[in-house]
């Protein structure tokens, strides 16, 4: 089950804060990801749009959001249920929505309309979205909304440089107005507040400033004789039409003498420049907090500035970046502001009294190209091609620390098996191996002839590093003692496409592309031990965690499966038609016909090797069991449709005459600019107008701890997990095994007794409260008579409950009497039980390096007082000794 995101923080579309203002919700792609900047975690919600999301609507009281895509199709959203409740087609892009402040209506801008819809309400409904009116005026298409605070008026601004104030009802002296005074797009409109005063800013980096002659109070609302007629009227023109449009207001840009008498006037006051003399520099983003009168403005150049509104006094700007920056949000406070930036896909959160980052995060520029998990599932390194690699939290969903050492793109990383050193192979002909402890490049390996390396493999004990390489076809060994080559391994015919160890013997196996695999023993002096002959080109290769077993996956799209200790192929797969390929928009031939020279490019074991995931440039990610040889479960990773080579066959619509409409280049040059295509480019060609990126799977991981899955993708890193929800599933159920029947048995004080019931029952809560109805002192009774079996799932459990739980100490004696009292007999079934063991480190782990964090400072907080107070020559009593510390103290010493 998708469990989250990572690597990508945002793509396009418009920020929001929720009404808290501690969380931000982000568009990525065509998902969305909620940011909890308090708790620092990120949340990736279980659902998606068919095409990447345009604008995002959240409702004033936090609970729903409108998630519109690229083409108009819109999702009404739960997000406290995180749930789609509605789907709504507009059939034109949208570029905003607003929910006005009251919550009970909302405002969508289309083409060069403004329809105004009643908003979704508490109680259920067959429609969800009901038209309540239509707004004519603008020329051309309309780009931003603001509403005033009493959702009585909203302000549309639009391309044709004029902004337009309509009433949300009929107002007797404001049906519409309509403003002038700029000479480019209007950006962004904002209303002062509780008042009708406005300000509009332009993309040529003008403000102007607007009075209007009326407060709010002062809207009078239509005479009923009027409303009478205008109903009528309206009533008669629906005859006509056939689904009803609403009501319709039709608003002029020069209206007559007559109308315009006893209506709202507005002045302008003045009108101010963010440009300097001289500089050219496009606005593209606004936002205006109306309590603290802050406006926030951002440039094409990647600098912001802060204004204070009506005087237009600026109080700071900075560069954050060299890209555009495309959306701006403020949360309710006021002390925190989001940028976002979409050429980078980069997402900052700036607390601008303090000038200090609350969030910097940015995702790979280029695709990701490969991960690894730390050997605890605690953390997962990836490499991109733009020469970076990034460590990611698996827990926080964050990057927490980004190498740039590389020049040009990394093609493999890996983790040593001690989780404190990454390793890092790139096509600039170095190999490169960062410690986790000083976030530090501490080894450069390089080999005497410069030569592009395509993977990495390093042996269980993390002593030997070795690489393959594309061009020269050699294998070069690495001690990674003294970072000296100590061996080059030639034998291969063609490039090397990748390496593996063996996790239990040092032997390294070595693909391809000249049709074999080649065992090289390292004990033996390096000797080549067993060639295997395939009959495709090789390109991955991977060794079973328990290293007894050896898959292959070749070019003709086959997975072989050999024991290498004898040279004898086990079993194959032929996997070629589950990849289903799609077809490319400017391919020539069919996705039928192009997936027969298609393959699985990447493998991985599961933690307990008895299934194997594959793959490949597809949407799909295939998990094959391997004793049985079949296909387990396919996992569709992305279902959005802006990416390429998504659907099986070309969309007849975009056929004409003359070929596919995705040959010609839409626009004459939209925002960016438009540059001449490269030949040869296949990436996707960055200086076309529209370029899609191509759906591609470039590599699969299994989670150590066995829990969860990770597939680097175009759309970022996903994680897959198993279900966490509520299962019953009873384990050797018996008719007396019933909840009540546990609770008597615990009030006899029959502790192992009631354990062995409720693992057979297999309900968390009750398990728990089981567990914890254990005095202390009986843990060693308890643990020493406990059943093997029940030994392993209450690991299981103890592991899973250090998540969640506060209990610490209490759990970690449980913990430390089954290990000591069970270890002799869990090492025999080691292999079994290495994931569950791997999880119950990493969940430790955590904690201690939490604990650890506060224990210092409380530590270094009490030296300090203590040293003041011997400065002054006067004993004083240590103000900072909280009851806490000791106890935290014996408790971390317990942890180590």
């Amino acid at each position: 089950q998708f469990s989250g995101l990572l690597g990508t923080v945002y793509r396009r579309g418009n920020l929001s804060f929720t009404r808290d203002g501690n969380s931000l919700l982000s568009p990525v792609g065509n998902r969305i990801s909620l940011f909890d900047l308090k708790n620092n975690k990120c949340e990736t919600l279980p659902l998606a749009t068919r095409l990447n999301i345009a604008c995002v609507g959240l409702s004033p009281d936090g609970s729903l959001a409108i998630l519109i895509d690229e083409e108009g199709a819109a999702l009404l959203v739960s997000l406290i249920g995180k749930c789609v409740i509605h789907q709504y087609y507009f059939h034109k892009p949208v570029h905003s929505v607003s929910f006005s402040p009251d919550g009970k209506k909302f405002v969508v801008t289309k083409d060069n309309l403004a329809y105004l819809y009643h908003a979704p309400g508490k109680k259920r409904e067959f429609n969800a979205f009901v038209l309540d009116k239509t707004y004519y005026g603008p020329y051309d298409e309309t780009t931003c909304i603001d509403w005033t605070d009493d959702s009585k008026c909203f302000a549309v601004g639009s391309k044709d440089m004029s902004t337009w104030v309509f009433g949300a009802e009929r107002w007797a002296n404001l049906i519409y107005y309509s403003l002038g005074g700029h000479k480019d797009v209007i950006v962004a409109c904002f209303f002062e507040e509780n008042s009708l005063d406005l300000y509009t800013i332009s993309q040529d980096a003008a403000l102007c400033v607007w009075q209007c002659d009326t407060e709010l109070d002062g809207l009078k609302p239509m005479p009923p004789k009027d409303a009478a007629k205008e109903k009528k009227a309206a009533e008669d023109d629906e005859e006509l039409l056939e689904e009803p449009k609403g009501e319709e207001i039709h608003g002029k840009a020069d209206p007559s003498e007559q109308e315009t008498r006893n209506k709202v006037k507005y002045s302008r006051v003045a009108k101010y420049f963010f440009n300097k003399e001289g500089d050219f520099n496009n606005l593209t983003a606004a936002a205006y907090h109306k309590k603290t009168h802050l406006l926030v403005t951002g440039f094409a150049s990647g600098i912001f500035h802060l204004h204070e509104l009506p005087d237009f006094n600026l109080i700071h700007s900075l560069s954050i970046s060299d890209q555009r920056i495309s959306s701006i949000s403020i949360n309710c406070t006021g002390d925190w502001i989001a940028f976002g930036c979409s050429g980078l896909g980069q997402l900052l959160v700036w607390e601008w009294q303090s000038e200090s980052y609350v969030l910097k995060q940015q995702g790979h520029f280029n695709s990701m190209v490969s991960l690894a998990y730390s050997p605890d599932g605690q953390y997962i390194v990836t490499g991109g091609e733009d020469g970076k690699v990034k460590v990611w939290n698996t827990s926080s969903s964050f990057c927490f620390v980004t190498f740039t050492e590389h020049n040009s793109g990394v093609t493999a990383v890996t983790f040593t098996s001690s989780g404190y050193v990454i390793l890092s192979a790139s096509l600039d002909g170095t190999v490169r191996a960062f410690d986790l402890h000083r976030y530090r490049n501490f080894r450069t390996f390089t080999s005497p002839r410069p030569t592009q390396f395509s993977c990495l493999a390093v042996d269980s004990s993390g002593e030997i590093v070795a690489a393959g390489s594309q061009d020269s076809f050699e294998i070069f060994i690495w001690s990674m003692q003294s970072g000296r080559l100590l061996d080059v391994l030639a034998g291969h015919e063609g490039p090397i496409s990748s390496l593996s160890f063996n996790p239990m013997k040092c032997v390294l196996a070595s693909a391809s592309w000249d049709k074999t695999v080649k065992l090289w023993d390292m004990l033996d002096s390096w000797r080549t031990k067993e060639t295997l002959i395939m009959n495709s080109d090789v390109l991955v290769v991977a060794f079973r965690p328990d290293g007894k077993e050896l898959a292959v996956a070749a070019l003709n799209g086959q997975i072989t499966f050999w024991d290498h200790e004898n040279a004898v192929q086990t079993g194959s797969i032929e996997g070629r038609h589950d990849l289903q390929m799609g077809r490319k928009e400017l391919d020539k031939i069919t996705a039928k016909q192009a997936a027969k020279g298609k393959s699985f490019t990447t493998l991985c074991y599961s933690a307990d090797g008895e299934s194997i995931l594959a793959g490949g440039l597809s949407k799909f990610v295939c998990i094959y069991n391997v004793k049985e040889q079949i296909l387990m479960k396919k996992f569709e990773i992305s279902c959005n449709y802006s990416l390429d080579a998504m659907e099986e066959y070309l969309d007849r619509r975009k056929m004409t005459e003359f070929g596919s409409m995705a040959l010609i280049d839409e626009g004459g040059g939209g925002d960016e600019g438009v540059a001449i295509p490269l030949p040869g480019v296949k990436r996707g060609d960055m200086s076309y107008r529209h370029f899609k990126p191509e759906i591609r799977v470039t590599c699969v991981r299994f989670c150590p701890t066995g829990r969860s899955w990770a597939a680097t993708t175009t759309e970022g890193l996903l994680l897959y997990s198993l279900d966490s929800g509520l299962i019953f599933d009873p384990f050797e159920l018996d008719i007396d095994v019933t909840p009540s029947n546990i609770h008597k048995t615990l009030s006899q004080k029959e502790y192992t007794m009631a354990i062995v019931m409720a693992f057979k029952l297999n309900e968390k809560k009750l398990i728990q409260e089981v567990i914890e109805a254990v005095p202390s002192s009986e843990v060693d009774v308890v643990c020493s008579s406990l059943p093997d079996l029940y030994v392993e799932k209450l690991l299981e459990f103890l592991a899973s409950a250090f998540e969640t739980s506060c209990h610490l100490e209490f759990y970690l004696i449980w913990t430390h009497k089954l290990l000591m009292l069970h270890g002799q007999k869990l090492k025999t079934r080691s292999v079994k039980l290495l994931p569950v063991i791997h999880f119950l480190q990493k969940s430790i782990q955590r904690h201690f390096e939490d604990v650890s964090k506060l224990c210092e400072w409380n530590i270094y907080n009490i030296k300090y007082a203590l040293a003041i107070s011997q400065q002054k020559g006067m004993k004083r009593p240590a103000e900072e000794t909280p009851g806490d510390e000791e106890e935290l103290d014996s408790d971390s010493d317990y942890l180590m």
